[in-house]
């Protein structure tokens, strides 16, 4: 293993994985015993592993520099490239379902292996090329415009991360002001981002059509690979939010408002947990890297291990520059059996959520590409995913005071209270995309109106302080998921329900709390959605009264510490 930007970057030559997977194919259609299906799908991984890892260095260059003409070119390249390998893996993928030796592979590869190829065989087809290649382009778009977005605040150019830390100042004018540069910047590309997204939209349906799908939002659950839960159990979990926590969370806000002494709470004051200031991290990025580094060595040998790989190869790119693509993301290049981290440090605590939530997806991926040895099942789906990163988050709390100093109490409250808080919105996010799938033809106009529905109803505290573009319903358009990832956002919320249940178990038992959390890390993607939860020792979140019973403590820790 080398540094990050010490690796080369080589083209993937899709011309000689083509080749390779239609004469493996051949040769698992021709197969006379299960070792030479075995052979068939190593040989091809192990290429698979190659180019994959190229197609992620190009990816991740591009996101550090959405400007950068090379690797902005490249994408493009590899997503047309990458599309055009679909009828050769179809091919593979049918001959390995359809193998007499299917039992043995199942034995041995395991049948969730086979669960996702068989989804993959029903959401992927040559018929939807032209569509799976310009839903890249729009992706990248929406990446490009976002990036580009930037706004002199104050003397100081900024992006919309940049201005998240204003919104959190002891100087309500201060947030205010942050927060009507923050409205102005979306409204000001608002018009390109619908235009994308109503592409997207009907580019999505297309595709479920050729499928053969009733909609789109039938289509995107099996793509997901969604096999233990459907949109029903997902609108009762939905539901279980609304009527548990909801209420909850608009208890916080009003005790959030006597404590900073304002006459009504608005979204700009929502940021401010303390009327003195949030917690705010102590230390350069370098100094925040090198902290967590000794959190790790200390919280476990395994994380010691990890993080050790993280910062000698400087597997992370985590501050906010001009032209970089938003939010934060975990992925990963097989071939090293590399994690890699990026994020947008803004000087706010979020830099530290950074350093437990990405670590804590890198963390399992670091140890599942040791011992898993099927790539495909190294990760799982990603309501367990976000299970790893988010229980991290809270594995973390004993260490806050290497970040914040006196204010370590400060910070977990306010973490305790940002992962409770949040679930609403999350929800909201899950029932606008089911709203805009199962409505392909709304307008913009409607989008704006059924997300301001939405909205009402899990989040009846918010307030816009008159903002027009926002108070129509304009904010659904800040969450990145919605354009990238069609249907992920919930998985944040049920995932948030589980890393409660391990969060409740680490007070009373820290080590079997840990071990439980390592089990399901190592099991990385080997079973379904609802086995893992087994593995885990963890109450299936879809369950009546799971919800109830997995924040009841959260509920009750935060009124002793907040209310």
């Amino acid at each position: 293993m080398i540094k990050f930007s010490e690796i080369e970057y080589r083209r993937p030559d899709f011309e000689a994985l083509k080749s390779l997977i239609t004469e493996t194919t051949q040769k698992v259609r021709e197969a006379k015993s299960f070792n030479e299906v075995r052979d068939a799908y190593y040989a091809v991984q192990e290429t698979e592993d190659a180019a994959d890892s190229m197609y992620t260095v190009a990816h991740i260059r591009n996101t550090i520099n959405t400007a950068d003409e090379f690797y902005d070119g490249e994408m493009k390249w590899l997503r047309e490239e990458s599309a055009k390998t679909i009828p050769q893996y179809n091919a593979w993928q049918k001959a390995l379902a359809e193998s007499p030796f299917r039992k043995e592979a199942e034995a041995e590869f395991g049948a969730q292996l086979f669960r996702i190829i068989d989804a993959d065989l029903m959401t992927s087809d040559e018929r939807i090329v032209p569509e799976t290649i310009r839903e890249g382009e729009l992706r990248q778009a929406y990446q490009k415009t976002t990036a580009a977005a930037t706004t002199e605040f104050r003397g100081e150019q900024c992006n919309f991360y940049g201005l998240l830390k204003h919104m959190q100042s002891t100087d309500r004018a201060e947030r205010k002001e942050a927060f009507e540069a923050w409205a102005k910047l979306y409204e000001q590309i608002s018009g390109e981002l619908e235009s994308q997204f109503a592409e997207a939209v009907k580019v999505r349906n297309t595709k479920a059509e050729k499928m053969g799908f009733a909609s789109y939002t039938d289509m995107a659950y099996i793509a997901r690979n969604r096999f233990d839960y459907t949109k029903e159990d997902a609108a009762r979990f939905r539901e279980q939010v609304r009527t548990i926590i909801t209420p909850a969370v608009a208890e916080i806000y009003e005790a959030q408002r006597k404590h900073l002494g304002i006459d009504k709470l608005r979204y700009y004051d929502e940021g401010l947990r303390f009327p003195d200031g949030n917690a705010v991290p102590i230390g350069t990025a370098a100094e925040l890297v090198e902290k967590a580094r000794q959190m790790y060595r200390a919280m476990s040998p395994e994380t010691g291990e990890f993080f050790d790989f993280m910062k000698e190869y400087e597997l992370y790119d985590l501050e906010t520059k001009p032209g970089k693509h938003m939010g934060g993301y975990m992925t990963r290049m097989p071939l090293f059996k590399a994690p890699f981290i990026f994020s947008n440090f803004n000087g706010t605590e979020a830099d530290v959520d950074v350093l437990t939530h990405e670590a804590g997806h890198a963390f399992q991926g670091y140890l599942a590409m040791r011992s898993i040895p099927i790539s495909a099942l190294s990760g799982s789906t990603s309501e367990i995913n976000e299970t790893h990163s988010m229980s991290m988050e809270h594995f973390a709390y004993p260490w806050m005071e290497s970040f914040f100093g006196e204010n370590a109490e400060k910070y977990i409250t306010a973490h305790l209270l940002g992962a409770f808080c949040t679930i609403p919105y999350l929800v909201s996010v899950d029932e606008f995309q089911h709203e805009v799938y199962a409505n392909p033809d709304m307008t913009p106009a409607d989008w704006r109106k059924a997300w301001k529905t939405i909205e009402k109803k899990y989040m009846p505290w918010r307030d816009y302080d008159g903002n027009e573009f926002l108070e129509s319903g304009g904010f659904w358009m800040q969450k990145l998921h919605i354009f990238l990832y069609p249907f992920y956002y919930i998985e944040y919320a049920i995932a948030q329900i589980c890393a409660f249940q391990y969060y409740g178990r680490m007070k009373t038992d820290r080590k079997a709390a840990w071990e439980d959390y390592l089990r399901l890390c190592r099991a990385g993607g080997t079973k379904g959605y609802f086995e893992l939860l087994e593995i885990g020792n963890l109450l299936n979140p879809f369950r009546e009264g799971t919800v109830e019973k997995s924040t009841a403590h959260v509920i009750e820790e935060i009124r002793e510490r907040y209310m």
